[in-house]
């Protein structure tokens, strides 16, 4: 295959109700890092209805381009609709590499174009770079349950792709006023052509746990030793005003839902603290949690893993170290509402 006709670094935007979904503001900014490297340009593909007014804030993240389908029938996100007028822009200006937010409208659209153009795809990566000279694309992601990372290429065919997770990567700080390309494009779309049809959308209205919203989170792992130890991190977390996370030994043991599981197989997370606690720090959960401000880790084990990857790092029993910043957090917390009153 001659690959000298393909060029340039493109992100599939996401948008739901006219906003730009956050993983594509990261995937912008990780995009530019490649495009700079191969220089080459970074382009957005946006589609969707009335979606227009969206490409300001595309430039501002670092777009050079946006090519935009801005027509009725991509309204909602349908595999089918989305798909055609991303093979129809892409065998149009054969992009290098194409990167999606590894969310369910990411990789369902991603599936499907590659399995189309065809070329292959690396799925829920963690770690993207690019050979300057050749272009090859290296995306990495924790393989074999986590135990170890894998770098994934693509050497026969283009573009390359590979979905993101949400919160691995940075968005770049905003560039008031950046401008750049718009490259309106259209295809003959007829909805009859299309198999799937929105008949309702329905928003759910029960209140989930969002773990990857938190600014604290208190997670804890199988070194509790039972369901009723892991009650411990449900304390801290409530006194911390946090939320509870999990390893996915925790999980698949029963001891707390599958909303709280932090890692490659759970959420992505970036608090500000994160407290890990008899956790022992497998690949797999490392890459979910190691962009938080600051990590604090607890456990037994002194060559546990998990001290690799933290900040500060206590070697002890959780069940008499929690309970000492239990109660210091709560003389600590005591004393500012008081000193708050005072002030006031």
């Amino acid at each position: 295959m001659d690959f000298q006709d393909y060029k340039d670094v493109w992100v599939f935007i996401e948008e739901k109700d006219g906003v730009i979904a956050p993983v594509s503001l990261e995937l912008l900014g990780a995009g530019r890092k490649l495009a700079d490297k191969r220089g080459s340009e970074l382009a957005g593909v946006l589609i969707g209805e009335n979606i227009k007014h969206l490409t300001s804030t595309l430039f501002e993240y670092g777009a050079d381009i946006v090519y935009v389908y801005d027509q009725p029938i991509f309204k909602h996100y349908r595999t089918e609709s989305f798909m055609k007028a991303l093979l129809h822009c892409s065998n149009k200006y054969k992009p290098e590499i194409i990167l999606y937010g590894a969310t369910s409208t990411g990789k369902d659209l991603a599936s499907a174009v590659a399995t189309d153009l065809p070329t292959g795809l690396t799925a829920d990566t963690t770690e993207l770079d690019v050979e300057e000279d050749t272009g090859l694309l290296l995306a990495s992601r924790p393989a074999f349950g986590g135990n170890i990372m894998a770098t994934i290429l693509c050497k026969k065919y283009r573009p390359q792709m590979a979905t993101v997770r949400a919160k691995v990567m940075k968005a770049l700080a905003p560039v008031q006023g950046r401008k750049g390309t718009v490259i309106e494009e259209h295809i003959d779309l007829a909805e009859e052509d299309i198999r799937t049809k929105v008949l309702e959308i329905v928003k759910e209205t029960t209140k989930k746990v969002r773990i990857d919203e938190a600014d604290i989170i208190v997670a804890g792992g199988k070194g509790l030793g039972s369901a009723e130890g892991f009650q411990l991190i449900h304390r801290l977390a409530e006194t911390l005003g946090g939320v509870v996370g999990a390893s996915r030994d925790v999980v698949e043991a029963g001891w707390v839902a599958h909303a709280h599981q932090v890692g490659q197989t759970g959420v992505t997370v970036t608090p500000k603290i994160y407290f890990a606690i008899g956790i022992s720090g497998a690949i797999q959960h490392i890459v979910g949690m190691k962009n938080a401000g600051l990590i604090i880790a607890i456990n037994n084990d002194s060559e546990a893993a998990i001290f690799e990857a933290c900040h500060y790092g206590i070697v002890g029993d959780a069940f008499e170290i929690v309970p000492i910043l239990i109660e210091g957090f709560k003389n600590a917390l005591t004393r500012e509402e008081v000193s708050h009153v005072r002030e006031v």
